[in-house]
């Protein structure tokens, strides 16, 4: 009986308890009414108590909780009481968003509890109790954090308080003001940022404006650091030199958007004494009076155009800005500021500096390229570093795990314990009268959002988006380079206003232009981002359109070939594009077919290997894709000289055909192998697969193939030094080829032979062939065959020592081989024989140290074998400072360049 009638003091106990603090929680809610973050603290506290006392069984092993609980709101609200937004330091922010995380959690996890069955709301199990003990513990912890920082936050408010008023009536007599006009108590700066790393040129050159009193803004998008840099020029010594007292700052976000409230707060922060100023009239004379530096700050929320009192605010502002006496400082995300404001240049952070800022605030270990790597990615956003770094260090992450919740969660790490400030940042672009204005309809600013937007966007935000707007963001935010501004027509082909939308979406920073680009910032594109591709009706339309775009046959002598160049721009967005929707369904073959035609398309016009190449690999041989992917990925490899990977994937790709019984395929591989094996030296292997294949089309009578595969041939006999027989297979390709139509194969026929001639030293039928391989090439511009074709020319008139001719071609192939790093290498290398044998052997060395690096980095293990050898030959010429006469040299030319072109 004892034992019961404790157990139900206790209860009584806690349910008084309970009362007390949700009376607590109430009134300082009601208190801190000019601080939405700590009343939704509270509101959430308030919340989590009421259902304690209502729904939880065993509410005394809740006990320790309440007390926490009522002692974290005790703190807040004593710490709080009398305090506006604008007088709390970002720590003290910090740290009710971290409050406001932490009680967000427990109060799901009670709402679990409500949600079982009656019979067990008791938190009976030791893994429950645990889970008290250890919210009690963050609790705890939370009271410790307010604690120093809000001390910290007073004793600045004080400290410049009683500055101001040590400063006595007779120095604010002296400038002709009373003391209360020249720093009104309530409007004392907010404190300068702790640091602001790398911002330290800009920094000055605003301070430098600031001196001659011109009108500066500072316009970005949200968390770049606008508002970080404006308190660190007014707290600068040589502006306090300068201006003293009469620096002041204007939240614009904290007070209604109008015309009146604008010129009252204006009143209010100059000390004009005017009660309700109807216009700037009554305050001139108190601007007039004195020199004064004024930021405005979140200048967007008064300076959006389409807001109800715009023309009128942005009259004031203008007029503020022209002041003689006056330096006005502007921080805005939106372009609308007045005319005779300098714009600095506000970029983003460098990688060192953004590494700092993290490395502030994340102090758990030493530093890691794995840091390098995040605030890359990141854009070096400072707000989301920030974010990052204190949630890692909240957390007690270590590098590799933080890298982990990165590439799993993303933008959502960001959220851990501070979503409200990376939501309001970007919300409040998303909220403008701008953004809600872009589609006239209010009726479509009520359309569902999609399932994906809607656990991005709180609710109240949601409902003011118009959705094509908002689906125009997913797409820019969905592709890496954002979307090419020359292609808005055939992207957006049925958003009749699409230009002036995303004029404005620049106007308000959610976009920005970048060469020819209109992108976004990484923290803002993963905030915007669809979760899933395939719930934006808009982006899987882009979708078809780039694949419609891709579907061209390409081929140097067809239609279509030059225009397929814009693949150089938007390569990686159609990677990009790619590597999602085939990881979405892996088994849709009109992805897989498109993934074809994206390596066909840097084949011809940006050769360099693909991220795709792991998926393809990954398929199951019987995928239908397969083959074709498999094929086309090897082709890849070849044009960029990584050739022991194009065996092993043409032989696998063989294999496949020939289960298959595909002869056409099969023919159409053993040609690609043949040249493969020719370029690694296996020339007999070569020669029977190029013989194999020539039967294949021998049997088809497929004359066009025929001619093809006898080029192959006569490249591998002649690498081979079988001089004649490759002679008689190039000629016989032009015979077996019509004269009109099939110019692409007869220009390679004129090449192959030109070069066999080379070899057989008949120099006059050499440069013929070359040269009407040359007119061909020229005539349909084919940069591919126009680099080779030069190349060859090169080779030929350093073999017969006319060094000025063959520095000419070289210089055409370099031309040619602009957006091809293999090609570009073998040019370099040729360059630097020449250069060798011309005795200029500090230039070969700097030419060959090139050519090594770039086969190096695209895999051409056997260009890179010789360009070291021929590096060793350069070195120790240099060391000697002498070189080997030119009979030798012209031996070793030649052997050298026996080193086959992938052609």
């Amino acid at each position: 009986m004892a034992s019961t009638s404790q157990t139900q003091k206790g209860r009584d106990g806690v349910r008084s308890m309970l009362s007390v603090a949700i009376k607590a929680t109430s009134v300082a809610k009601a208190a801190c009414h000019g601080i939405p973050p700590a009343q939704a603290a509270f509101g959430i506290a308030g919340d989590l108590l009421t259902m304690i006392r209502d729904s939880i069984t065993n509410q005394q092993d809740f006990a320790d909780l309440v007390q926490a609980c009522t002692k974290v709101c005790k703190i807040l609200d004593g710490g709080l009481k009398g305090r506006r937004l604008g007088d709390l330091s970002p720590s003290v922010l910090e740290a009710i968003g971290e409050l406001t995380t932490t009680l967000a959690g427990i109060k799901s996890e009670i709402v679990k509890l409500d949600n079982r069955n009656a019979a067990s709301k008791t938190f009976h199990a030791n893994s429950d109790k645990d889970k008290i003990a250890r919210w009690n513990g963050d609790l705890d912890r939370i009271c410790q954090i307010f604690d120093l920082e809000l001390q910290i936050n007073n004793t600045i408010l004080l400290t410049d308080v009683h500055r101001h008023l040590r400063a006595g009536p007779e120095d604010a007599i002296g400038q002709g003001q009373s003391t209360q006009a020249s720093v009104p108590v309530g409007e004392v700066l907010p404190p300068p940022p702790r640091a602001c790393f790398g911002r330290d040129k800009l920094i000055e050159e605003i301070i430098g404006l600031a001196e001659n009193l011109e009108p500066v803004a500072l316009i970005g998008a949200g968390g770049i650091g606008k508002t970080s840099i404006a308190l660190a020029v007014l707290h600068h010594d040589r502006v306090k030199d300068r201006f003293g007292d009469n620096r002041r700052f204007i939240r614009c976000d904290q007070f209604p958007a109008s015309y009146l409230h604008f010129l009252a707060r204006i009143s209010q922060v100059i000390g004009a004494g005017v009660e309700n100023p109807e216009d700037l009239t009554p305050l001139r004379q108190s601007l007039s009076s004195r020199e004064m530096i004024m930021f405005l700050d979140n200048a967007e929320s008064i300076l959006d155009p389409q807001g109800a009192d715009s023309r009128k605010i942005y009259a004031v502002v203008e007029e503020l800005s022209r002041f003689e006496n006056i330096c006005l400082g502007i921080t805005s995300r939106i372009t609308t500021v007045p005319p005779h404001c300098k714009r600095p240049v506000l970029p983003t952070l460098s990688a060192d500096s953004a590494c700092e800022i993290f490395y502030a605030i994340y102090t758990n270990s030493g530093q890691s390229d794995v840091i390098g790597e995040l605030v890359r990615q990141l854009d070096f956003h400072a707000l989301s570093i920030t974010l990052l770094a204190t949630t890692a260090a909240h957390n007690g992450w270590d590098h590799n795990r933080l890298a982990k919740e990165w590439d799993a969660r993303r933008v959502q790490v960001l959220r851990t314990h501070h979503n409200e400030s990376l939501a309001a940042t970007i919300e409040l672009s998303l909220d403008s009268p701008t953004f809600r204005q872009l589609i006239p309809s209010s009726k479509s600013h009520r359309v569902a959002a999609s399932p994906t937007f809607r656990k991005l966007i709180p609710s109240p935000i949601l409902r003011k988006i118009p959705p094509s707007a908002r689906e125009l963001l997913e797409v820019v935010a969905f592709f890496p380079q954002g979307i090419d501004e020359k292609n808005l027509d055939w992207l957006f082909p049925t958003t009749s206003n699409r230009e002036d939308i995303f004029d404005k979406f620049c106007i308000l920073s959610l976009t920005h232009r970048n060469n020819g680009f209109i992108t976004m910032l990484a923290p803002i594109r993963d905030y915007l981002c669809p979760l899933d591709p395939e719930s934006s009706p808009l982006l899987c339309a882009t979708k078809y359109r780039y694949f419609t775009r891709l579907s061209v046959d390409l081929h140097p002598d067809r239609p279509g070939f030059q225009e397929a160049e814009w693949i150089k721009s938007e390569d990686v967005n159609v990677e990009h594009l790619l590597d999602v929707f085939t990881s979405i369904d892996p088994n849709t073959h009109n992805v897989w077919k498109a993934c074809c035609h994206f390596m066909d398309h840097l084949y011809w016009h940006k050769p360099r290997n693909t991220l795709l190449g792991s998926k393809i690999e990954d398929l199951p041989d019987g995928h239908r894709s397969k083959v074709k992917c498999l094929f086309d990925l090897s082709a890849l490899f070849g044009v960029v000289g990584n050739h022991t990977e194009t065996k092993r994937l043409l032989v696998h790709t063989l294999t496949l055909e020939k289960e298959n019984g595909d002869d056409v395929c099969v023919a159409r591989t053993l040609g690609f192998l043949c040249d493969v094996n020719r370029i690694l030296g296996l020339y007999t292997e070569g020669i029977q697969q190029a013989e194999e294949a020539l039967e294949i089309y021998k049997r088809r009578r497929n004359t066009i193939n025929q001619a093809s595969c006898l080029n192959d041939l006569a490249r591998l006999l002649l690498a081979d030094e079988q001089l004649d027989g490759a002679e008689n297979a190039a000629s016989r390709a032009i015979d077996l080829l019509p004269e009109k139509g099939q110019a692409f194969l007869l220009c390679d026929s004129h090449r192959v032979l030109g070069k066999i001639y080379r070899d057989k030293g008949e120099k006059e039928k050499a440069l013929d062939h070359f040269e009407t391989a040359l007119r061909i090439a020229s005539r349909f511009n084919w940069q591919y065959l126009l680099f080779w074709i030069h190349f060859g020319m090169a080779e030929l008139f350093s073999c017969e020592g006319e060094f000025g001719n063959a520095n000419t071609h070289i210089q055409q192939a370099k031309s040619h081989a602009i957006d091809h790093a293999y090609k570009l290498g073998r040019a370099m290398e040729l360059q630097a024989r020449l250069w060798f044998q011309q005795r200029r052997l500090e230039d070969a060395r700097s030419e060959v140290l090139a050519a090594l690096e770039i086969f190096e980095r695209v895999g051409a293990a056997k260009d890179a074998g010789r360009c070291r050898e021929l590096l060793q030959e350069i070195e120790q010429a240099i060391e000697r400072q002498s070189i080997p006469e030119k009979s030798d040299f012209s031996g070793e030319f030649s052997r050298h360049n026996a080193a086959p072109d992938p052609c």
